[in-house]
């Protein structure tokens, strides 16, 4: 597997603290691996080390609740500082106990969990002032091609727009492999840490909506909109109920949602935001006859890459207008439209028009599939196949 120093080295600094390191993502997406190369640093200077999988019925039919924890670190830890790290933490009942309890005696914790327990508002006022956390994703198009280099493969950027980066995917040759191990995933997701988590009994209604929101990536909606659909298509529920069940999608890392900023009110607008899905196979696999919704796929993308990149991104209301992405870090500011192609004049226009009345100090840049450079003197174009090799927006203009 790939050594993915972007996530680690954040981490890095945090390794003798006695705050608890919470790595956290979603299921599938190498919080695991990251974990183990975490844990093979430290072996350089220490054996004092202690690694439990609670995914591992070995592991929880002998330690079954956080006092047992405890007992099990204190008899097996050496002499001075101890190195724990708790793989799928969540298995373990009251394990947040254990952990306020642990660092407390010269032991540095990391965690690692996919449910949303990990991203609850009750284990948010718990462990208040006392953890970190890093949320790993799946892999950006630059790492699938380190991967699937190790791995004597290839991967095509179609590839990418279609089957996303769940990493244990690219192990697969055949699409029915892939598309049954991206199928189980999604069940247990959904299933697993949704349902049951939650106790949900609109059983039908829950796995409507989620077929409905995770098509509709890269899209405007609002709980209003949500609301109506599934109304028409199912049984009547409360908007509330709507809220509640998006914010299940958002804990278990399915989709991210990202408001609207308004150049007129030079501010958010709190009702009406865009979905993306962590990975666009959860799109894909929901398709028939191979009509894959590449289009939209597509800004998915962009924007998981310009996550991964470290940008803070809005939709931009430019009176009106939408701009995809108003993208921003270190003071700098990008707006990004983004299409499949720009070729047909029609398509063109509509695109470099939502760019009006941008002031130039601003960089404008789209993104399409196209090979023919579209490029202005004020809106720069960008081939999708570079876009996915840089490591930031800076690189526009070198």
């Amino acid at each position: 597997m790939i050594y993915r120093e972007h996530y680690i080295n954040p981490i890095r600094e945090f390794y003798n603290s006695d705050l608890i390191k919470i790595i956290t993502g979603i299921r599938r997406s190498g919080k695991s691996i990251i974990l183990e190369q975490i844990r093979n640093e430290i072996k350089q200077i220490t054996d004092n080390i202690i690694y439990l999988n609670f995914e591992d019925k070995r592991v929880l039919s002998n330690i079954e609740d956080s006092n047992s924890l405890i007992d099990y670190i204190e008899n097996n830890k050496k002499t001075g500082k101890c190195y724990i790290f708790l793989d799928e933490v969540q298995m373990l009942e009251n394990w947040q106990e254990a952990c306020k309890t642990l660092r407390l005696y010269d032991n540095s914790i990391f965690i690692t969990g996919s449910n949303s327990k990990l991203l609850s508002k009750e284990f948010t006022k718990e462990l208040s002032g006392r953890y970190v956390s890093f949320k790993i994703r799946p892999f950006i198009y630059k790492e699938i091609l380190e991967y699937t280099k190790e791995l004597g493969k290839e991967c095509s950027i179609t590839d990418y727009l279609v089957w996303g980066g769940f990493p244990k995917r690219f192990e697969f040759n055949t699409e029915d492999a892939k598309l049954r191990y991206l199928n189980d995933l999604d069940d247990t997701i959904v299933i697993n840490d949704l349902l049951n988590r939650y106790k949900i009994k609109k059983e039908k209604l829950f796995k409507n909506l989620v077929n409905y929101i995770v098509r509709s990536n890269a899209r405007i909606v609002s709980a209003k909109s949500i609301h109506n659909y599934i109304k028409n298509k199912t049984e009547n529920c409360s908007i509330n109920t709507i809220i509640k069940y998006l914010d299940y999608l958002e804990e278990a890392y399915i989709i991210e949602s990202i408001k609207q900023y308004s150049n007129k009110t030079k501010s958010e607008l709190e009702y009406y935001y865009k979905i993306y899905d962590t990975d666009v196979s959860f799109n894909s696999i929901r398709c028939l006859d191979n009509r894959y919704d590449l289009t939209h796929n597509l800004e998915n993308i962009v924007y998981n890459e310009l996550i991964y990149m470290g940008y803070k991104v809005n939709v931009f209301n430019n009176n009106g207008r939408e701009i995809d992405f108003l993208a921003q870090r270190e003071n700098k500011k990008y707006y990004i439209q983004v299409a499949y192609s720009i070729a047909e004049e029609k398509t063109y226009n509509r695109e470099f028009s939502a760019f009006a009345n941008i002031d130039n100090l601003s960089q404008k840049i789209i993104i399409t599939n196209d090979d023919i450079d579209y490029s202005t003197s004020i809106v720069k174009h960008i081939k999708l196949k570079d876009f996915l090799l840089m490591n930031s927006l800076d690189e526009v203009n070198k």
